[in-house]
């Protein structure tokens, strides 16, 4: 089998909670409503209200869920408060059959999932500019409580921990200007080259 041409290679975005991901992947998506398709990933949980069967998640029961895992269905599972979620290698090839590159939001622990798999993605990582400018984003938010918030952040030092690892993510794209990231990361999407961020120290 050809490898993949770059535009057409999986990309597997990940960074913290609040960062600014989903804010990117919506122009993104806008801009170019042909070029890209967003991988849905199967969950044992329950819909919420306005949440579509297949398009938001492939909402799943636990017992059909095991069972994928055990078909080796999965690129990368993980267990959230109970509940399990997967992204599917089928929901990948979906996207990539309609010649649209397949776009993953993974988390460190995915990431980690997928480096052990032959999907052969890309690997990009949008970083905070610090951690004080983080925690005042999911703060303005508005729906975090401040427990909820603290674990968030733990979360987020142990995710850019991982990104400082050597080879962790190919790229590294710091949101301190929305509109200069979006740039940088639309370009990513598009199979061009750049030259990407350094992390910023988070230890403040």
């Amino acid at each position: 089998m050809s490898p993949l041409p770059e535009f057409l290679r999986p990309l597997v975005l990940s960074g913290p909670s609040g960062v600014g991901k989903s804010t990117l992947l919506q122009r993104l998506f806008a801009e170019f409503p042909d070029k890209f398709g967003f991988s849905v990933s199967h969950t044992t949980r329950s819909p919420r209200p306005g949440e579509v069967d297949g398009k938001q998640y492939h909402f799943v029961t636990q017992q059909t869920f095991k069972e994928l895992i055990r078909q080796g269905a999965f690129i990368e599972h993980a267990e959230f408060s109970g509940n399990f979620y997967g992204t599917g290698f089928e929901t990948v090839r979906q996207v990539q059959q309609q010649g649209r590159r397949c776009i993953l939001d993974i988390e460190a622990q995915g990431v980690r999932q997928i480096k052990q798999t032959n999907l052969n993605p890309v690997y990009l990582f949008i970083s905070p500019p610090s951690m004080a400018d983080l925690r005042t984003r999911l703060q303005k938010r508005g729906t975090e409580t401040e427990s909820s918030v603290q674990k968030r952040l733990a979360t987020a030092l142990s995710e850019v921990k991982y990104a400082k690892e050597e080879k962790a993510h190919d790229i590294v794209i710091v949101n301190d200007d929305l509109d200069r990231a979006y740039e940088l990361f639309k370009k990513v999407a598009l199979g061009e080259e750049i030259v990407g961020d350094n992390l910023p120290p988070l230890d403040d």
